[in-house]
């Protein structure tokens, strides 16, 4: 009896050592650099807390405010573009079947070469954007959107959002299609209009899909390193680093490992608070959907 006991949990052996070498130690060993001044030297001393004092010392609540910007924007227009393109896909009109294969390439394509693409549509000389707005007259001259500070960030961001966009609007598609024809019959009946089943109906309804996919792609954005690095690397001017950039430019291409450690345990103690808040707001849907 004993044996039966313990087989599940011997079944699991393998998986929990794959876990603690891939996972727990690489976590034990950069908390452990973090407090040394490890670089290409090959002396290695513990400093402390220097690492740490030196982050906030540096421009750190710059960055993590522009992190958060970032993060606010991408995942705002995200949620909205998608579901605005939920509901048109799910909207009863011909040739929607075509409109949600064409939704795929975005999310398909790889996205370096996506990126490359609008990087090259950002240019000031051939790009395709300076050239449509010098044809209409909305600008006056050649503009460089990833070399100004001031538009760098946005142009990042739109990228973004149309690399994640279309995989937002199938999840929120496929939580409007599980919704019962029945309901919207019976307001139809009603003379309930098309704006009112839509507020009353399925806005509620696809809710939780909402908050799940919002929070998913929240630490998804927060995370997102491609598309910032292939279009400006963080610059002009810093404009566009966010904590994963400045996370990698400090212990990746200046070889300051030991600083590069502390600043990600700093981004680890900020993503388990993103955790902390999927986690209990998808404990609060679960008690609303079980109190229904």
């Amino acid at each position: 009896m004993r044996r039966r006991e313990l087989f599940p949990f011997l079944l699991l052996v393998p998986a929990l050592v794959i876990i603690l070498i891939i996972v727990a130690w690489p976590l034990i060993e950069t908390f452990r650099l973090s407090f040394t001044n490890a670089s290409l030297r090959p002396r290695v001393r513990n400093v402390g807390f220097e690492n740490y004092i030196e982050i906030f010392e540096d421009d750190f609540w710059e960055i993590l405010g522009r992190t958060f910007l970032w993060m606010i924007m991408g995942v705002s227009l995200k949620l909205l573009v998608g579901l605005a393109g939920a509901v048109l896909l799910n909207a009863a009109v011909a040739g929607r079947t075509a409109f949600r294969v064409l939704l795929m390439p975005p999310w398909i394509v790889p996205i370096p070469m996506a990126v490359f693409m609008w990087s090259w549509m950002y240019n000031g000389q051939f790009g395709m954007i300076s050239g449509v707005g010098q044809y209409i007259g909305l600008l006056d001259g050649p503009f460089e959107f990833l070399a100004r500070g001031d538009t760098a960030l946005v142009a990042a961001v739109i990228t973004d959002v149309w690399i994640g966009a279309p995989l937002i609007a199938l999840y929120l598609l496929a939580a409007m299609q599980s919704i019962p024809k029945d309901l919207y019959e019976a307001a139809w009946t009603d003379g309930a209009s098309r704006f009112y089943r839509f507020r009353r109906i399925t806005l509620p309804l696809i809710m939780p899909s909402i908050i799940t996919i919002g929070l998913l792609t929240a630490i998804w954005t927060f995370n997102s390193f491609d598309v910032i690095w292939i279009l400006t690397e963080g610059g002009p001017r810093g404009s566009t680093e966010t904590l994963i950039i400045d996370l990698y430019k400090t212990g990746i291409s200046r070889f300051r490992f030991g600083e590069g450690a502390a600043r990600a345990v700093m981004f680890l103690l900020v993503l388990m608070i993103f955790a902390a808040t999927y986690m209990a707001l998808l404990f609060r849907v679960g008690q609303q959907e079980g109190q229904r």
